[in-house]
């Protein structure tokens, strides 16, 4: 049996347009989006619900409630955190079983504790949490082009405790693969879901954050590996082209999901045409 997929927004944020773009230049990239007066672009935190037999599973979990005051007007963050979406959705977060995070920078697995007055709590104390192996031996140690992104308040030992670990393309769950997309970190993930009606939906990491993200030179600098990153969404698009999968971007501000066609003007491109789940 399929999963029913559910869209949720976990809130939105904004982060330096240039950073996001990479190499591209500003006259290009501002022709795609205009940047506030602190030249950040608006983004999003996307998450899913999948819902299957009374089993209850979140794809990605973003930034959570932690953060101060300080750190929310850098970030320009909205008032919003996965519970907030969940119980939207008439979820409660205790009865979550799985949680799938692509890889576990603080604005993709901040989600997973929540501010408490005597320290982070667990969103989900429930529920399994699966990454990849190589994405929390990195997050552990430290190892990243950012060095406040892998933040010790959601890499605690509870959420240690309810990891599982995964060492490549697995089926984690009856109908949900993962697969390492490597680039922005070495350990990042991407999930595809069986949807039945709805069809193959894949949840596309920082692969391709955005719809702007989907040309090839479209890589951001907080990539560890930019050329990885670029080879890795290429073989993401030509696979979900041949195979009709619907692309969920975890950061597009906008209409998040996609089919995704090859160009015929613009060799090695492909076009996003907005989608429903």
């Amino acid at each position: 049996m399929a999963w029913n997929v559910t869209l949720l927004r976990a809130g939105a944020f904004r982060l330096d347009a240039g950073c996001m773009f990479g190499i591209i230049p500003s006259p290009v990239w501002k022709k795609w989006c205009t940047p506030d007066e602190a030249n950040r672009m608006p983004l999003q935190t996307n998450s899913l619900l999948l819902e299957r037999d009374g089993r209850l599973v979140v794809v990605e979990v973003g930034i959570g409630d932690k953060f101060g005051e300080k750190e929310r007007s850098i970030y320009a963050m909205e008032d919003r955190a996965i519970h907030d979406a969940l119980h939207e959705a008439d979820c409660d977060p205790k009865d979550v079983d799985a949680v799938i995070v692509t890889h576990l920078h603080f604005d993709h697995a901040g989600g997973l504790t929540r501010h408490a007055a005597d320290g982070p709590t667990l969103t989900f104390p429930n529920a399994e949490i699966i990454v990849q192996r190589r994405e929390w031996e990195d997050a552990i140690a430290n190892r990243s082009t950012m060095h406040k992104t892998y933040l010790k308040d959601h890499l605690t030992p509870e959420v240690a405790e309810r990891v599982t670990l995964v060492d490549g393309e697995d089926e984690v769950l009856p109908g949900v693969h993962v697969w390492p997309v490597p680039g922005h970190t070495w350990g990042q993930q991407a999930v595809r879901i069986d949807g039945g009606r709805q069809g193959q939906v894949v949840f596309v990491p920082d692969v391709m954050p955005t719809r702007w993200h989907s040309r090839s030179s479209a890589c951001m600098a907080y990539d560890v590996e930019a050329w990885t990153s670029q080879q890795e969404r290429a073989k993401l698009l030509r696979s979900a082209s041949e195979k009709s999968w619907k692309l969920v971007l975890d950061h597009e501000h906008g209409h998040p999901v996609f089919t995704t066609s090859v160009d015929p003007d613009r060799p090695g491109e492909h076009i996003l045409t907005e989608s429903d789940l």
